[in-house]
Formats: C-alpha cells, sequence, structure tokens
C-alpha cells in the first residue's frame, strides 16, 4: 500500500522514473521484455501529465499497455527468421550430408568413423569393411548416418 501512495503522491513523474528504470534494467537483465514494460511506464506518465487519471485507473493503463506491447513484440519477432551468413555454424554435420568419402575404421556392430573435413567422425550404418566408399544420407547429433557406395 505504500508504493502505492508513493505513485499516487508524486503522480506522472512516479511512471516516468519507473520507465526510465525499468529501460536501465533491461541494460543489465537482458531479454527484451522490460524494454516494454519502461516504454509502458513512461507513456503512462506521459498520459497522466496530459490527463489527470486516478492510480487505479494509471494501473490499468500501464498493465494493458504492457501486455498489448509485449504481445505485439512477440508476434512481430517470434516467426522472423534473421538470414545468416553461415546457416550451418552450429549445425557442422548437417553440412556433410550427400557428401561421399572412405571409411577409415571398419564399421562393426552398427558403428565405424569416418574422415571429413578436419575431423573424425563416429558413423553409423550397416557393417562395412575399412576402405568402402560410403555416403553420409543422415546425422544425429554427433553421429553421421551412412551407406554403402556401390
Amino acid at each position: 500500500m505504500d508504493l502505492i501512495n508513493m505513485i499516487a503522491g508524486f503522480g506522472a513523474w512516479a511512471w516516468i522514473v519507473i520507465g526510465v528504470v525499468l529501460l536501465a534494467l533491461e541494460l543489465v537483465v537482458p531479454g527484451g521484455f522490460l524494454l516494454w514494460l519502461g516504454v509502458a511506464g513512461i507513456i503512462t506518465g506521459l498520459a497522466a501529465m496530459v490527463q489527470p487519471i486516478d492510480w487505479p485507473f494509471q494501473f490499468l493503463i500501464f498493465g494493458g499497455l504492457s501486455l498489448i506491447l509485449i504481445v505485439a513484440w512477440m508476434r512481430y519477432f517470434k516467426g522472423r527468421d534473421q538470414a545468416s551468413d553461415r546457416p550451418m555454424l552450429n549445425r557442422r554435420a548437417e553440412v556433410f550430408i550427400g557428401h561421399e568419402a572412405v571409411l577409415k575404421e571398419p564399421i562393426r556392430d552398427g558403428f565405424g568413423r569416418l574422415s571429413l573435413g578436419d575431423t573424425l567422425w563416429r558413423v553409423a550404418g550397416p557393417d562395412l569393411p575399412a576402405g568402402q566408399r560410403v555416403r553420409v544420407v543422415s546425422a544425429d547429433g554427433a553421429v553421421l548416418h551412412v551407406e554403402s557406395v556401390a
């Protein structure tokens, strides 16, 4: 109740200060939502300066604006794919799908080793001897699934 009395006592300036504090917190605790809470606080303060508004309605404006701004931000950015100059950066194994190479170690009991690029990869597939030419058909984490090339 003391917080409400303080906000009511300072009027519109309390909302503007709260908004600026929330914007500053966004710099320290990134995530995006504090930005919109800060903007809602500043808008609420400006609205209270222009038109005298009772404190319960000020809280309603702040809460409504916060929800609207956060939902709009999430809808706008949720479906946007950002283009990257290296789309396979964190999916190294998927880069090799379709490549052909020679087995370094035989595939026994479903697993063997294959050298691709600068890495020795663990491969899964049918039992094959070392030196057999294989094609990478899929990737599961750091394991490449291969098939024999005839």
